[in-house]
């Protein structure tokens, strides 16, 4: 017997998810009966295939499921119902006090692996802004000989990290702590820099999808007047942090392209590249220390 079927009420299985589909459709929710027979899933205890096992006319109960859809029918991200995501090759805890990891995100690692290719190597490498740590947790777990630093400004957060952390087995390689910026690293120089900062301009957070708005920490996504504080304070920062061939890569929003490369050519950075993600929007800027011109 799957959870919760030991007690509440119950009805067939395609009952359920017509209602679900039907009440997440009036809510404006994109895949409506693809995210009901998640939340489904999720509420009986079953993986994908036990679901496609089950008959549409079996008896389920309606509880916890009823209450799951409400909460994602108030547009409440899937992922806090259920409490985890995937990203990368990783499933990682979630909560309020974090951005939910999301596939856009997965550019930067692409980025990684193109410019930094000898994953057997020992690298040394940070993420400001870490969040749930998908960036650095991801980056190690393709990297066996890495070893890493993730800050972010919210305790919370770094606790959550540290705990995915240990989720995924890295716990050994990975330090997760509560700061500003790399203002506690005493002079530390690393091989990658990565970075999901904040880069939202302050006047468009009101126009972000509910989900967003309504759930999900604003100071994580306010950039400030022009979307660009963020990307102002930390291209200052990797002359200092990067080591002579490191590289950084650094998240941005839509349109912010040229605006960084006047940033990053301000703080004496080049960009080699900014490449879009899988709905072409440019996505992922990978810069570097400028290398002094020879003789």
């Amino acid at each position: 017997m799957t959870r919760a079927e030991n007690h509440q009420t119950c009805q067939p299985l395609e009952q359920l998810l017509a209602l679900g589909t039907r009440q997440l459709s009036d809510a404006g929710i994109e895949g409506p009966r693809r995210e009901a027979r998640l939340l489904l899933m999720y509420a009986l205890g079953l993986t994908a295939e036990q679901m496609l096992s089950r008959s549409p006319r079996d008896l389920v109960p309606d509880q916890p499921f009823l209450t799951y859809l409400a909460r994602r029918a108030a547009r409440e991200p899937m992922a806090f119902i259920t409490g985890s995501k995937g990203f990368w090759t990783l499933n990682l805890a979630v909560s309020r006090a974090t951005l939910v990891p999301r596939g856009d995100s997965e550019t930067l690692l692409s980025c990684l692996l193109d410019y930094c290719p000898d994953t057997q190597s020992s690298k040394a490498m940070l993420d400001l802004g870490t969040g749930t740590g998908c960036l650095l947790l991801a980056a190690l777990a393709e990297y066996p000989e890495a070893w890493g630093i993730g800050v972010d400004i919210n305790p919370e957060a770094a606790v959550l990290a540290q705990g995915n952390a240990r989720r995924c087995g890295l716990a050994d390689r990975a330090l997760f702590m509560a700061g500003v910026w790399d203002n506690a690293l005493q002079g530390q120089r690393f091989d990658v820099v990565l970075s999901n900062p904040p880069y939202i301009p302050t006047a468009d957070l009101a126009e972000l999808m509910p989900e967003v708005r309504l759930h999900e920490p604003l100071a994580a996504l306010d950039g400030g007047a022009d979307g660009m504080e963020a990307y102002r304070e930390l291209c200052a920062r990797m002359p200092r942090l990067l080591k002579p061939d490191g590289v950084a890569i650094f998240e941005i929003g839509i349109g912010q392209g040229e605006d960084l490369r006047a940033v990053a050519a301000a703080a004496g950075l080049e960009v080699l590249e900014i490449r879009s993600d899988f709905g072409d929007v440019p996505r992922a800027a990978v810069l570097r220390v400028c290398r002094e011109k020879t003789a």
